[in-house]
């Protein structure tokens, strides 16, 4: 299995910090965010990874390489402007094949064992999704588990609601009908949910979207601490 993260955005809420570097390549506990992620998929035994860059994506070049260093392969799907999540994907589909592949979010920091999505299968599914408790800044959720179907299934609405962890296996046909340029995941997401062809996990382990300058200093914090 390969896996595809994300680093491609701007990290506007993230400013002054990232004006000069690119959001991934901002540290927690002594090792930039996306490096976490690079060791825990390698961790899992996935070695093929597909980087999509667009602000500063020479210095995450110029920090990785082709991966060597790190034990890993990497293959840089650069674009000139950001395309949003799935026009990203949608460009890197000849580097992931035909296959399902594993999704990270950059711009997340997590303790999750990669090795469970590496061992899920698809099936006739589009989106197997995890999910985490609603984090203050975003009480509301995002999906809901499903009462109708099988537990795993998911749901767009219900009362109770978690959190898109920003981590997912999707597969290639999820973006069959979807042409070149800029395009969000979420309708492609809703689509798939509505036809039950979306699953999702429960984590409830450390998980954090490093949305803000200061919660990039409480996680390096906490990191070093070893309270997370």
């Amino acid at each position: 299995m390969k896996a595809m993260i994300l680093a491609a955005g701007l990290g506007n809420r993230m400013r002054p910090l990232t004006l000069h570097t690119p959001k991934p390549l901002l540290e927690v506990g002594g090792k930039p965010l996306i490096v976490w992620h690079i060791e825990a998929l390698k961790a899992a035994g996935i070695y093929e990874i597909v980087i999509n860059t667009a602000w500063l994506g020479h210095k995450l070049h110029d920090a990785l390489g082709n991966g060597e260093a790190l034990g890993v392969r990497i293959q840089w799907s650069d674009e000139d402007e950001p395309l949003e999540t799935a026009g990203g994907i949608q460009r890197a589909l000849s580097y992931l094949g035909d296959n399902p592949f594993v999704l990270v979010n950059g711009d997340v920091w997590l303790r999750y064992d990669f090795a469970r999505l590496v061992a899920h299968d698809l099936q006739s599914n589009l989106a197997h999704l995890v999910l985490v408790p609603n984090p203050p800044q975003h009480p509301h959720g995002d999906f809901v588990f499903s009462r109708q179907q099988s537990p795993s299934h998911v749901q767009v609405e219900g009362d109770e609601r978690y959190t898109f962890a920003g981590v997912s296996v999707l597969s290639p046909q999820l973006f069959a009908q979807l042409t070149a340029g800029k395009a969000p995941l979420a309708p492609l997401l809703r689509q798939a949910i509505a036809q039950g062809q979306v699953t999702a996990e429960y984590h409830g382990g450390a998980w954090v979207d490093v949305g803000t300058p200061e919660r990039l200093a409480d996680l390096d914090s906490a990191i070093r601490s070893a309270k997370i």
